[in-house]
């Protein structure tokens, strides 16, 4: 029997009573550490693919080729679903048909699409704008028509809430429901009683953000699945511990000629080699031995 495809995984477990805590990962080693620890699936972040390959800011300075290749890459890695930050998928609704495309043939189980202008900016930024409602419905409908049922999801995104309330945010995610978004996404609710109030007034399965020292207040996986939310989106937070544990040891041999005191900040030599799977491909260089 050949395997199930990921957007039916990770469409079924989406249903499933328990929320899906969904970390990021902006290349495949990330990816590799989020599987060995595991989790159900994962997050490819725009912003962190931004930060790590380009060391620039999240304001859609991402090209599409540059992010299919890292998705390419980390679908190759592991084998849990993979959901795709698009940001507004490059462009109009014949773009996003492409995007979805690329991204699909890529290995993602799913594709999130906002409702941002181009160039987008981090959805906890200031200075967002939105494209009128009508137009995200019909980057929904090119992204469907492209996708071919249930192998890839889409979650639609609105960043509503920054510029015109969270009235307008409701609404805009009720009609990106009511027009075959899989996932609804609003994000940066300011308060508790605003996620509460996307929770109960928000159709469909929905996401929500996580962002340490963002707009939106962080709240236990348990809190949140009472309030209404499926998918928990922790984007960064592997990211920026890694920075925290780089500094450490850089600090570290900047200071005294040597990492020694910092052997604790890394993992050690043969649990990396496990972790990018050196054994495996041990066994393949030897199954492939020329003889003689």
């Amino acid at each position: 029997m050949s395997p199930d495809r990921p957007g039916r995984v990770l469409r079924r477990r989406i249903a499933a009573a328990e929320p899906l805590l969904l970390p990021g990962a902006s290349d495949a080693l990330a990816a590799l550490v989020i599987a060995d620890l595991g989790f159900e699936a994962l997050y490819v972040t725009g912003a962190g693919v931004t930060n790590t390959m380009l060391g620039m800011p999240d304001m859609g300075l991402l090209t599409l080729s540059e992010l299919a290749g890292q998705v390419q890459a980390i679908c190759e890695a592991v084998q849990i679903p993979v959901v795709v930050d698009a940001d507004t998928g490059f462009g109009g609704p014949i773009n996003v048909a492409r995007t979805v495309k690329v991204l699909q043939r890529a290995g993602a189980a799913a594709v999130q699409l906002e409702d941002q202008t181009f160039p987008k900016r981090c959805g906890h930024f200031a200075g967002k704008e939105v494209i009128p409602p009508a137009e995200m419905v019909a980057k929904i409908a090119a992204a469907l028509d492209t996708c071919g049922g249930d192998d890839l999801l889409v979650v639609a995104r609105t960043d509503a809430r920054a510029t015109s309330g969270l009235a307008e945010a409701i609404d805009r995610a009720g009609r990106y429901r009511e027009a075959g978004a899989d996932v609804i996404f609003v994000e940066a609710p300011e308060s508790e009683a605003e996620l509460a109030e996307v929770g109960r007034a928000v159709p469909g399965p929905k996401l929500v953000n996580m962002v340490e020292g963002g707009r939106t207040p962080i709240l236990p996986a348990a809190e949140l699945a009472r309030l209404g939310f499926s998918v928990i989106l922790y984007a960064n937070s592997a990211l920026r511990g890694a920075v925290a544990g780089m500094r450490t040891v850089l600090t570290e041999l900047r200071d005294e000629g040597t990492t020694l005191g910092a052997a604790d900040a890394m993992i050690g030599w043969d649990e990396r080699q496990r972790l990018v799977r050196k054994p495996l491909f041990d066994e393949l260089e030897r199954r492939y031995q020329v003889k003689g």
